[in-house]
């Protein structure tokens, strides 16, 4: 397992900013398997938006404002996402700004663990092999 990359994709589905798509570029230019690389990235990718998911389940609004720094615009936009899409939703938690709030405000709105590792890993692994696919 290439911890380098599975690292980078953790921290950059957290809270935390970071850049996982470049480090999978960058990975997949050595003798490393594209699919290992692909896996590896999704698996760091998914178990950090558990740690965002997480956070929700145990916190609230007003904490996650008041801690974590959430912009209340951001937040705001990813429960709209919620109301229109519902757990559909999910499957774009890969996305710039909106997507580590929509795995806070599943937390926060107790989406089931199940579903939520199905449709999160499903869009992260989407993006992932897409962007493997491009750079072969």
């Amino acid at each position: 397992m290439d911890w380098t990359l599975f690292a980078s994709a953790f921290l950059s589905a957290t809270l935390l900013p970071g850049s996982s798509e470049a480090m999978l570029l960058l990975r997949l230019q050595g003798e490393v398997a594209p699919t290992a690389l692909v896996l590896t990235a999704t698996l760091g990718n998914l178990l950090g938006s558990l740690v965002t998911y997480g956070l929700g389940r145990l916190g609230n609004t007003a904490t996650h404002a008041r801690w974590l720094r959430i912009d209340s615009a951001d937040m705001a936009r990813a429960e709209a996402w919620f109301k229109r899409w519902g757990r559909p939703a999910l499957l774009l938690a890969w996305l710039p700004v909106v997507g580590d709030p929509l795995c806070l405000v599943a937390g926060l709105l107790r989406v089931g663990l199940t579903s939520f590792v199905l449709l999160v890993g499903l869009g992260k692994l989407a993006r992932y092999a897409f962007l493997a696919g491009l750079s072969i």
